[in-house]
């Protein structure tokens, strides 16, 4: 039988165990409680702006002279005249002189060609005065019948003859003689020069190469999908020609002339010819143009209306995603008229002061709710700042 001192010892160590243990959680602290974490997803928004545009189609193009001329020489001879004139780079006006060949030979030819016709002349007017005796002749005589012989009606044609020859023969010796004088057939840039004084050069041989300074052209590449946007598929567009000179930027002005009418086999580009007038400023106060320069162009084109740009990325499937009054995500179908770049134009769709939404979005889900960084930065004034991490990427 256990003794009293038995039963009591194991009640008074549990009563202290006890004890202690409720004494220990009493001096506890209670854990915080956590603030409550606002998941909502975070985007940044662009506010839709509707306005006029005019469209323009873009090209390329190298600057090149609208007429380009061999000079060749139509007589053989030696080169006895250079004008300072003509040398590469230098610029001459129509007429004048550029060389000179040797005369002599077609000087003489042309005294022998006068000599030809004066004696063809001469034996002319001498065979008209024995037709007129012959006729008087036979007028004397009443029964014979005159023949065309007789009458030296086929001597008279010989010699007509005679003299429209050596007409021919004059007229060839004075044009040899002016072919002689070699001149610049319009105003132009001399692009090369193939002689020296003194060298000799044949019928035929290459003297020099010229360009027109009147007029630049510029042949410049458009799609066929771009000529829509071309009032009258772009004839008499105006034109903007961008490009360096003297390693500044320059601005010229040009105005489409016409098409080549066709598409280009291997680029399958139909070309429209932008032309310059006066690109060396000549003859005003314009910037210089040189020939070979490669240049932008901004071909101006129809009237576009009301539209909206928005960047190409944004827009999937024909719809936009946009943010509603009450930050509500909302998709928004639009109409898309053309593509410029990363950019696409919309007549469409959208109202002016729409927030477009240019942040993506991981699970977007139509109508789920959305905040701005502003709002959410607004909610936090109140509690200790916690950094937030929101994954955010840009879909392509």
């Amino acid at each position: 039988m256990a003794t009293k001192k038995q039963i009591i010892l194991p009640v008074v160590v549990i009563a202290i165990g006890v004890a202690g243990f409720f004494g220990m959680a009493a001096l506890k602290k209670p854990p915080e409680e956590k603030a409550e974490i606002d998941t909502t997803p975070l985007v940044s928004v662009q506010t839709v702006e509707i306005k006029p545009m005019d469209f323009s189609v873009n090209s390329y193009g190298v600057v090149a002279a609208k007429y380009e001329t061999e000079l060749v020489s139509q007589v053989n001879g030696e080169i006895v005249f250079l004008s300072e004139k003509f040398v590469r780079g230098g610029f001459v006006k129509k007429g004048d002189v550029l060389a000179k060949i040797d005369p002599s030979d077609y000087d003489a030819a042309l005294i022998d060609a006068q000599a030809s016709m004066a004696s063809a002349r001469a034996t002319l007017v001498q065979e008209k005065a024995f037709g007129k005796v012959a006729e008087a002749e036979w007028k004397r005589i009443k029964d014979g019948v005159p023949t065309e012989l007789s009458l030296r009606k086929p001597q008279l044609a010989q010699e007509i003859a005679k003299l429209n020859s050596s007409e021919a023969g004059l007229k060839r010796a004075k044009r040899n003689v002016e072919r002689t004088v070699i001149k610049a057939p319009y105003d132009a840039l001399i692009e090369a020069r193939n002689i020296g004084l003194g060298s000799y050069v044949s019928m035929g041989s290459k003297v020099g190469k010229v360009l027109s300074t009147d007029d630049a052209e510029i042949r410049l590449p458009i799609a066929d999908k771009e000529l829509q946007f071309l009032h009258d598929k772009g004839k008499y567009a105006e034109v903007l020609l961008k490009g360096q000179f003297a390693g500044k930027p320059q601005v010229w002005k040009a105005k489409i002339v016409r098409s080549e009418g066709v598409i280009d086999s291997r680029s399958r580009m139909t070309y429209l010819v932008a032309e310059v007038s006066d690109p060396y400023g000549l003859n005003s106060d314009t910037n210089e143009l040189r020939y070979g320069t490669y240049v932008t162009a901004s071909i101006e084109g129809l009237h576009a209306g009301q539209v909206t740009e928005v960047a190409r990325h944004l827009v999937i499937n024909n719809q936009v995603a946009v943010l509603d009054d009450d930050n509500k995500l909302r998709y928004k179908d639009v109409n898309i008229v053309r593509q410029i770049g990363s950019k696409v134009i919309i007549t469409d769709g959208l109202d002016a002061g729409m927030n477009l939404i240019t942040s993506a979005l991981d699970y977007p889900i139509e109508g789920m709710q959305l905040a701005l960084p502003k709002e959410k930065s607004l909610d936090n004034d109140d509690s200790d700042p916690q950094p937030t991490q929101i994954a955010m990427g840009e879909k392509e």
